[in-house]
């Protein structure tokens, strides 16, 4: 099996949209990503938090970050396809307009 790391990218921030949601409605969010975690099964390695403020950095200076990558998870299949189809039915895509997955396979490093 491959691992991937799986981005969530939101049109708001996570922060923000945790405040927004009223208890009602994060416990409907929380139940829609527990279904599809079990939908997943054996694909879940990590089902991943969601992510708050962040820095850019470039070797010279450190700014804030756009905080638009919303949360991750690690997943395992046989092939990016495989990983793809995993995604099915995601709740990330109830974020509104805008809202994308983006799947990165793990590269092994030579020698280790």
């Amino acid at each position: 099996m491959k691992k991937f790391v799986v981005l969530y990218k939101s049109p708001k921030p996570a922060e923000e949209a945790m405040a927004e949601a009223s208890p009602e409605e994060a416990e409907a969010g929380m139940k829609m990503w527990m279904d599809w975690a079990a939908r997943a099964g054996d694909g879940i390695v990590d089902l991943g938090t969601p992510l708050g403020a962040a820095k850019v950095l470039d070797g010279s200076a450190v700014t804030d970050a756009e905080a638009t990558l919303g949360g991750y998870s690690v997943i395992q299949a046989e092939d990016l396809d495989a990983a793809v189809a995993l995604m099915d039915g995601h709740p990330h895509f109830m974020s509104g307009e805008g809202a994308t997955i983006q799947i990165h396979e793990t590269l092994d490093i030579p020698g280790m």
